[in-house]
């Protein structure tokens, strides 16, 4: 059973699907066609990875890293199945990372590695878009980078932990209906249940939380009016569009800029 969140009028509604077909908790029955999909859970936090599958870690000629390294997502970057994302007119680099998602189920605090399974409620497929133009100004932080509103699209379902073989699952990035990139947890440098024994030492997760746990090679700029989608194999693709947006930048803060670090980043070079 699959869950998912829409929204019905001015209401948030919960519910699972069933086949083509949305049967919520206040009683109707929507085919998905006709829903307007929300992201499947509401997180306190979303904590992202720069490295973890070998492919995207060769791809930079990065040694291998010894522990993971993380970032955080605004809570408004996140955003639901069929979204557009925008990408600011005059700017060329927003890339896709397809990537799974892991839920957090219940409350974990130092929690070991043997436990974290019994931590995890289930996993989603996501995006995590990047405008790399503003790579250089962020110096790191990846705020203006990820974290600009609509850039984690996730869903459309949650897919329950117990339904997947955690070490076997396999994610596929498409744009414009062609595989652009594919990824199996099974090479994964830090397993599910090390990323969350590694978080939960210092960080409190909470029921809901997303970790999303890092992408496979070939992340691309994308343009407007290109479909991006992602899936775990097996279960419903994520879609989304990229569409231009106008966005007065005015004569104040970092501006996007064409830099060697932006183009690097943005096409996986060295």
């Amino acid at each position: 059973m699959q869950f998912v969140r829409v929204k019905r009028g001015e209401q948030i509604v919960r519910g699972y699907k069933e086949g083509e077909i949305l049967v919520l908790e206040n009683g109707e029955k929507v085919h998905e066609s006709e829903a307007h999909f929300l992201a499947p859970v509401e997180p306190t936090k979303i904590i992202a990875m720069h490295l973890n599958f070998p492919s995207r870690i060769e791809a930079f000629g990065i040694k291998d890293p010894r522990w993971p390294s993380y970032f955080m997502k605004p809570l408004s970057s996140l955003a639901g199945h069929r979204a557009e994302v925008a990408r600011p007119r005059n700017t060329q680099y927003l890339n896709y990372e397809g990537e799974i998602a892991l839920v957090i189920g219940k409350k974990a605090k130092g929690v070991s590695r043997e436990e974290a399974w019994d931590y995890i409620a289930g996993y989603s497929p996501v995006i995590d878009y990047g405008l790399h133009d503003f790579r250089t100004s962020d110096a790191g932080s990846m705020l203006r980078v990820k974290g600009q509103d609509g850039f984690c699209p996730m869903g459309p379902t949650l897919i329950p932990a117990h339904e997947v073989d955690p070490h076997n699952i396999t994610v596929r990035t498409y744009v414009n209906g062609k595989v652009a990139q594919e990824g199996n947890t099974g090479t994964f440098k830090f397993s599910f249940d090390y990323i969350i024994a590694d978080l939960s030492r210092l960080i409190t997760l909470e029921p809901g939380d997303v970790i999303l746990t890092g992408t496979p090679a070939n992340s691309r700029p994308v343009q407007p009016g290109d479909v991006v989608e992602v899936e775990i194999e097996g279960y419903p693709r994520l879609t989304t569009t990229v569409v231009e947006s106008e966005v007065d930048f005015a004569d104040f803060g970092a501006q996007p800029e064409d830099s060697d670090n932006a183009r690097n980043t943005a096409f996986e070079i060295e």
